[in-house]
């Protein structure tokens, strides 16, 4: 446990929001972050989902998006993060998006494990959903028997909202932990190969010959293949599956004009038929610019932007088709309530040096005095100053060195500056 606190830390030291343990410091997205988990990942099994993140560049949608992948793995659901861009997942050639939703999947046990793991992400989820519906636990081993992989495979079989060629690979691939299953490298090549197959890789007449199955997945059936992942995760036992578009608008700033016709009519289908897609909940970060740019933003499109709207100058609230983060209003008792929250990661990281550390009242006042010190205009937002800064503070404390806000205010702006 004192690791996980300890490599918070070290990510907090590099400028960047922590892999995991977001929600032992975040503020200020209470109200979003329970409205999320009322309205939406509480019926989430019942219909398909779609929301935007709008925020300016340092609003926290990175951060947000960390947050929320958190509080997704404990509503029982799984999380794909996809970095939207030009290259490997431009929204405008839907199979690659499919492909970077396959490659980046996390279940809560993989998430939370501290291990490096072996088995490529879609093949933890396939080997969970094996164990589940074999025994109906998650627990992961080697060998299945014959009678569990029976038992899952039934259930399988049974599930109409999975399309058949889908099924017939997530059997194979079941197949290679059978007890008379071949050996262990001849295993592992068959698990990859089959792998390859959500991903696009390969051509259909090997696939046919091997599996047979008569088709790959490509940019005709890359939606029909997600409404299947959906239902494979729902048959697994899990709620739903959360995708998390980070930076969309990247990947639409650079299109050619015919390639952002192609991107905006697949996000308007994806709209247009999301509530058919059980188990779906899909999140998009972009910044304003996404809305309202004469060249890129949707707003040249009408049907897309009339669907979509732009973000209201407010709080964002979950039921809001934009939520905007730019309007996500942080006071002093906010950043004090944060500092607390790091300060105790500390202690916790370092138990050894807990005397060493500053009391929290000394904590609240340095915390006022840095909020004093940062010009109310300033073009660098408060968070990132605080977060450096609070770094900067307790390691000096750990030194035995004792400096005043001002100065590691004046270091924080020096080094960020270089940045």
């Amino acid at each position: 446990m004192e690791r996980n606190f300890v490599q918070i830390i070290e990510s907090l030291r590099k400028g960047i929001p922590p892999e995991r343990g977001v929600d032992l410091y975040s503020v200020g997205n209470d109200k979003l972050i329970e409205g999320i988990k009322k309205f939406h990942l509480s019926g989430i099994k019942e219909r398909g989902i779609i929301r935007f993140t709008s925020g300016s560049w340092g609003a926290g949608k990175t951060h947000f998006f960390r947050l929320l992948r958190e509080v997704v793995f404990q509503n029982e659901c799984l999380v794909s993060t996809v970095q939207l861009n030009a290259d490997d997942a431009a929204l405008n050639k839907f199979e690659k998006v499919f492909y970077s939703i396959v490659r980046n999947i996390s279940t809560p046990e993989s998430f939370s494990s501290d291990r490096t793991s072996e088995i490529a992400p879609f093949g933890q989820v396939l080997q969970e959903s094996l164990a589940y519906l074999g025994t109906n636990k998650r627990l992961l081993s080697n060998h299945y028997s014959y009678t569990e992989y029976i038992k899952a495979n039934e259930a399988l079989m049974l599930e109409r909202s999975i399309d058949i060629d889908f099924k017939k690979m997530v059997q194979k691939y079941w197949e290679t932990f059978l007890p008379d299953a071949p050996d262990v490298v001849l295993q592992q090549q068959n698990r990859e190969e089959i792998l390859q197959w959500f991903s696009g890789e390969g051509n259909v007449a090997t696939y046919r010959r091997r599996f047979d199955v008569n088709k790959i997945v490509n940019k005709d059936n890359a939606k029909l293949m997600l409404q299947s992942l959906a239902g494979f995760v729902q048959l697994s036992g899990y709620k739903g599956l959360v995708i998390l578009f980070d930076e969309a608008e990247q990947a639409y700033s650079i299109m050619r004009k015919s390639s952002l016709r192609d991107a905006h009519n697949n996000l308007l289908s994806l709209i247009n038929n999301i509530e058919l897609l059980n188990g779906l909940f899909l999140i998009y970060a972009t910044t304003p610019d996404f809305f309202t740019d004469p060249k890129h933003g949707i707003v040249i499109y009408g049907a897309l932007a009339g669907r979509i709207g732009k973000p209201e100058p407010r709080k964002p609230r979950a039921l809001d088709t934009i939520w905007n983060l730019d309007e996500v209003e942080t006071g002093l008792a906010d950043y004090q309530i944060a500092a607390r929250k790091i300060c105790n990661i500390y202690a916790s990281a370092y138990p050894e040096a807990g005397l060493e550390l500053p009391s929290l009242e000394k904590v609240e006042n340095f915390v006022e005095d840095l909020f004093d010190i940062h010009p109310a205009l300033s073009g660098v937002r408060f968070w990132r100053i605080l977060v450096t800064a609070l770094v900067t503070y307790f390691d000096d404390h750990l030194e035995g060195e004792i400096r005043t806000a001002e100065t590691i205010y004046g270091d924080v702006m020096d080094r960020l500056r270089e940045e």
